[in-house]
């Protein structure tokens, strides 16, 4: 919806394309703004159509009432929703006369090029993404290591949990939004991609750092990983990283306009287990690379294109994450953000890779 009208708001509301017009249907709440701010031809209070349909009725009329009247008055009987539109409101439209026909895929296949606006926006919530990393950096460097491998930070045990809360907290300070599942895993709980982390750092061990914000001005998403390690890192820790660093590499030396994701993600497979780190279930649990080399990100965290199902054109913008997880050595996984332009790629990340802090 926000990329329909480009209006941000924190309820649901109607919007409707037809012959060349866009129009949206508001709360009062919103209708207000909605009028300075959305980028549509017609702003409608939906509670004006709300009694134009609830007559002389003591009842309100519903939902599905109010778009009926709304849409015949258009003269439409036909309509395009997307695949996951409400089933509910689907039944009462349809018992109002009217025809739904959902689209297959998505519902606005443009939204996989990304114009220089979109760009710049994605751009900035990565800036927002670095604040977390350098707050997540700071506080690691500044705890003490105990004999016993445990971290103190500012008197107490640090846990995933505070480390998180100064994430976040520094998130929303350069303008996002947190929404508390930012990733700060270690040890074995690093070896499944999305566990968020729980209890006790522990120095010396390989910790993944995956900060997945939402600019809270424009909508747009930014998502970056870093994986380091409090302390000294062994050296099958660093043989790790290392390797994994060289697949993330491989993947961005191969993007361009007409490149196969599927490529270059089997190429990453066979590079790591090449390396001594073969994808594959081992007592019951997987290990290696066994998730996406990345996915599409803007105005939501995993939207289209799906890394290995595209053949890459400009415009388009996708993180680059390969990992690898072993349990009883670690996880790592490195993730940065580019945009495929004419001739190659560029990257959109800036934060630097560091092991040891």
């Amino acid at each position: 919806m926000l990329y329909a009208s480009g209006f941000l708001a924190p309820d649901a509301f109607v919007f409707l394309e037809a012959n060349g017009q866009t129009e949206i249907l508001l709360s009062d709440l919103e209708v207000d703004r909605g009028r300075r701010e959305a980028k549509v031809g017609l702003v409608h209070s939906y509670s004006e159509w709300e009694k134009v349909v609830q007559g002389r009725k003591q009842k309100k009329p519903s939902l599905a009432k109010v778009v009926a009247e709304f849409l015949r008055d258009r003269k439409v009987k036909t309509v395009q929703v997307p695949g996951d539109f409400p089933l509910g409101l689907s039944r009462e439209l349809e018992k109002a006369g009217l025809s739904l026909r959902p689209v297959e895929g998505s519902f606005f296949p443009q939204r996989e090029t990304k114009s220089p606006r979109e760009v710049r926006a994605v751009e900035a919530a990565l800036r927002i993404t670095e604040a977390g990393l350098e707050r997540a950096r700071e506080v690691l460097k500044t705890s003490a290591i105990r004999r016993d491998r445990g971290l103190r930070w500012r008197g107490q045990v640090l846990t995933a949990e505070i480390l998180r809360q100064e994430i976040e907290v520094a998130v929303v300070r350069a303008g996002g939004e947190a929404r508390g599942d930012t990733i700060v895993a270690s040890g074995d709980a690093a070896c499944d991609p999305h566990e968020r982390g729980f209890g006790p750092l522990q120095a010396h061990q390989l910790l993944i750092l995956d900060i997945f914000p939402r600019d809270a001005r424009s909508g747009y998403f930014g998502d970056m990983t870093r994986t380091v390690v409090r302390g000294r890192a062994s050296a099958e820790q660093r043989r790790l990283w290392e390797t994994c660093l060289k697949g993330q590499e491989m993947a961005l030396k191969a993007m361009k306009p007409g490149g196969s994701g599927k490529e270059i993600h089997e190429a990453i497979k066979a590079f790591f287990a090449r390396s001594g780190w073969p994808t594959k279930v081992h007592e019951g649990r997987w290990q290696g690379f066994f998730h996406g080399t990345g996915h599409g990100l803007g105005l939501e965290i995993h939207e289209n294109p799906r890394f290995a199902a595209t053949t890459f054109q400009p415009g388009q913008i996708l993180t680059v994450e390969p990992g690898i997880y072993i349990p009883g050595l670690g996880g790592v996984r490195h993730e940065d953000v580019v945009v495929i332009t004419p001739k190659g790629r560029r990257v959109l990340s800036n934060f630097p890779k560091e092991l040891e802090i």
